[in-house]
């Protein structure tokens, strides 16, 4: 297949126009160092982001999973918080609280009118809604007997999830919080369009400078560097976790 593919490529009416504009190896090592210093700000933001996130989304996750009608409120408030982020396209996040806040002019500070700022708080805001629902996924996948056990043994409501369910429920949560992490690290590039220059800001201004778009390979060739590992080690923890469960008789 990737013969073929390949074969078709290279026999194309336009193959020449596209590996000029495409495939200029000078220009991937010219630019290269630029666009992996502004690759730092993508992991960074990342790495800030994805603290924030798993913080955020667990406080939500419980607040959803609170029983009784007396919490009513409480689960509603988080249950519209998960839909709105859910909801609203990542850009359109990003782009709203990066220029709309600063504009209301609450404050001098330096880190108010930082739109980095902005787009790690828009971030996280998104991508704790998805993540949420992850973390409470897991919460519902322990049995109800575990809990009532703890309980049995004097614990408190509150010392039965954090000591019994939340424990399990972390633990069995953690390759599809890695794919939604995977996410995360590839929607950092949209910082680009807010002003902060990383990866594919970058490359954006090389390619302006240059009239030629090979700059994009090197930045895209960062991101797959980061979030390929990432895939293969979520592969490694599903498979992982389903040799347990076989051995374990599938209890």
């Amino acid at each position: 297949m990737f013969t073929v593919l390949a074969l078709v490529i290279v026999t194309a009416p336009g193959w020449d126009d596209f590996r000029k504009s495409f495939l200029n190896t000078h220009l991937w090592w010219s630019s290269f160092p630029d666009i992996a210093r502004g690759f730092l700000v993508n992991i960074r933001v990342f790495c800030i982001s994805e603290v924030l996130i798993l913080i955020l989304a667990l406080g939500i996750a419980i607040l959803r999973s609170l029983p009784g009608p007396v919490f009513f409120p409480i689960r509603a408030l988080a249950i519209v918080y998960t839909d709105v982020f859910r909801g609203l396209p990542t850009i359109m996040v990003v782009y709203i609280l990066a220029f709309g806040i600063p504009a209301l002019q609450l404050t001098d500070a330096s880190w108010y009118r930082s739109q980095t700022y902005w787009s790690i708080v828009a971030l996280t805001l998104v991508y704790s809604a998805y993540v949420a629902e992850v973390y409470r996924a897991g919460i519902q996948s322990v049995h109800p007997s575990q809990e009532a056990a703890a309980r049995s043994l004097g614990l408190s409501r509150w010392q039965a999830l954090r000591h019994v369910v939340l424990p399990q429920a972390v633990r069995r949560v953690v390759p599809p919080l890695l794919n939604d992490f995977i996410g995360l690290q590839k929607d950092t590039a949209l910082l680009s369009i807010v002003g902060p220059v990383e990866a594919f800001r970058q490359a954006q201004i090389a390619e302006s400078a240059n009239f030629n778009f090979s700059v994009y390979v090197p930045a895209s060739l960062l991101f797959l560097a980061l979030t390929i590992p990432l895939a293969r080690l979520t592969d490694y923890l599903i498979e992982r976790d389903r040799r347990r469960f076989l051995a374990s008789g599938g209890v």
